[in-house]
C-alpha cells in the first residue's frame, strides 16, 4: 500500500494489526508538486495527456462546500471535483 501526498498529521485508530496480518507493505512519502507540475502542464497543453478521465464532477463554485464534501466522503464515486468561476 502506498499513501502519496501531504502530510495530513496523526491518524488516529490505524488498524496496524489488519495490516501487520496481511503482510502488507506501507510506503509514504510527500508528492514533489512543484518539481512536475510545470512539465506535467506542458505535456497537458500538447494533448499528449488527457487528465479529464479522472474528473468525476464538474459544478460551479457556488457549490465549493457540496463538492468537498463529495470528494472528502467519496459519494457519487467521486474522484475529482472541478469548480467553475
Amino acid at each position: 500500500m502506498s499513501v502519496i501526498g501531504v502530510y495530513g498529521g496523526l491518524i488516529d485508530k490505524f488498524p496496524a494489526g489488519a495490516w501487520m496480518n496481511r503482510s502488507l507493505t506501507l510506503r509514504t512519502g510527500q508528492c514533489h508538486v512543484h518539481k512536475y507540475m510545470k512539465p506535467l502542464l506542458g505535456l497537458i497543453e500538447q494533448g499528449k495527456i488527457d487528465p479529464t478521465r479522472i474528473i468525476t464532477h464538474r459544478l460551479p463554485l457556488t457549490e465549493a462546500p457540496k463538492g468537498y464534501d463529495l470528494f472528502k466522503n467519496k459519494k457519487d464515486h467521486c474522484e475529482k471535483v472541478v469548480l467553475k468561476p
